[in-house]
């Protein structure tokens, strides 16, 4: 069936706190939020600059814990300004009957305005073998003042 890339994490309207062209590549995000959805160091990610619409690619370099810090480097600095809004992707490749079989998850933050989480989602392709088939479910929980409320989505996606 052959190799897919699907999304493994997501970083969701992170607010860019500084861009400094002067450093060799890559782009620092507070080490709290890659591992909160499981991005590691060096690892290659796909950024989308919702305020500009501009996307480019690089790798994640950790930055200070709970700094909030989201500082894009080298080239990738004049694709953004302080306080632009970024989506940030992960992927990995896998097998897609690999994926029908054993399924396949997602983690995806959603930041507030100084890049805390905000929501947090873990999104699953459940396989349904039977039918050849997967089923996208997505469980979100908002984090609030006042404690945590989950809320469940479901959808089919049928391969």
């Amino acid at each position: 069936m052959g190799t897919i890339k699907l999304m493994h994490a997501k970083l969701h309207q992170v607010r860019v706190t500084e861009a400094n062209v002067n450093y060799i590549g890559s782009i620092t995000i507070d080490q709290n939020l890659i591992e909160q959805v499981g991005i590691l160091p060096l690892e290659e990610v796909e950024i989308v600059n919702l305020s500009n619409g501009k996307r480019f690619s690089t790798y994640v370099f950790p930055g200070k814990r709970g700094s909030g810090e989201v500082c894009p480097n080298g080239g990738a600095a004049l694709l953004c300004s302080r306080g632009d809004i970024l989506i940030i992707y992960a992927y990995e490749m896998r097998e897609r009957a690999e994926v029908l079989k054993n399924g396949h998850q997602a983690k995806v933050l959603v930041a507030d305005e100084n890049n805390n989480c905000q929501q947090f989602f873990e999104q699953s392709l459940i396989p349904n073998s039977e039918h050849q088939e997967v089923e996208f479910h997505s469980v979100e929980t908002i984090t609030r003042i006042s404690g945590h409320n989950k809320f469940e989505h479901f959808y089919s996606y049928f391969i």
